[in-house]
């Protein structure tokens, strides 16, 4: 008969098995704390801005989509009401982020965007709103959808040239390409008043990489996000300006 294996040999193949057994349970412990953390991580990746973009690339692929099937008096295809409203409710954010020089833009459209959502609850398209104050000749009338609409894709376009001249060179200050930006999309439009103040508050303007904190955005992610916006809200800005001059109306207000 063979003698049974010493006691220290069996205590020792035992705690071999344990520790076997241990590392196979740490080891997927790890995998799903690896896999929990990738995750995270792409969940938190998601910034305002990179929200904005997403948005407005889905508009645009709308659009494209529908133009290829129909057509508007020239203007090409439809825009719905609700997306489009919904998309530009989270650039309001992006005016917050430059602080008390562009509040009268931030409530501006603040207010204009939430006309354009509760519109959406009666009318389908962008068209059908523009058609409605045709027919009313209330197209300008302060307070209608299409005067609000026009305040709105203000606001896009002056965040668009804002992006513009941010990545035109690092050297830029913040005040400098909001100055230009102003200037070129707003301005035109503004009394001498309300052009003085805007102005005069673009000293109070973030430096560059407080903006870049405000929108948890680095230099990189940043740049990137903002050529994405400026590519898929042109096509938008572009196509709401051909439902106006389709109908005959004028820009210059």
């Amino acid at each position: 008969m063979m003698s049974p294996p010493p006691r220290s040999s069996i205590t020792l193949y035992n705690q071999q098995q344990q520790q076997a057994q241990d590392d196979v349970v740490g080891g997927v412990a790890e995998e799903a704390t690896e896999a929990n953390m990738t995750t995270t991580t792409k969940t938190k990746a998601q910034t305002p801005l990179s929200e904005i973009v997403e948005a407005f690339e889905e508009l645009a692929k709308s659009l494209n989509s529908r133009r290829n099937r129909n057509s508007d008096k020239g203007a090409g295809g439809e825009l719905r009401l609700d997306a489009f409203s919904k998309t530009c409710s989270l650039v309001s954010v992006l005016f917050s982020c430059l602080g008390l020089a562009f509040r009268f833009a931030e409530s501006e459209y603040v207010a204009k965007v939430r006309d354009l959502v509760e519109a959406s609850k009666e009318y389908n398209t962008l068209q059908t709103i523009i058609d409605l104050d045709v027919a009313n000749g209330t197209v300008r009338t302060s307070g209608s959808h299409s005067r609000n609409l026009r305040r709105v894709r203000q606001g896009l376009d002056l965040i668009r040239a804002l992006f513009e001249q941010f990545l035109s060179t690092n050297d830029y200050s913040l005040r400098e390409a909001a100055t230009t930006a102003y200037s070129q999309v707003c301005a035109p439009y503004h009394t001498w008043a309300v052009r003085t103040a805007v102005y005069a508050g673009m000293y109070t303007l973030p430096t560059r990489d407080q903006l870049l904190l405000n929108l948890n955005e680095t230099e990189h992610s940043a740049k990137k996000n903002m050529r994405m916006y400026i590519k898929a809200s042109l096509p938008v800005i572009q196509y709401i300006d051909r439902l106006y001059i389709s109908r005959n109306i004028s820009l210059d207000w």
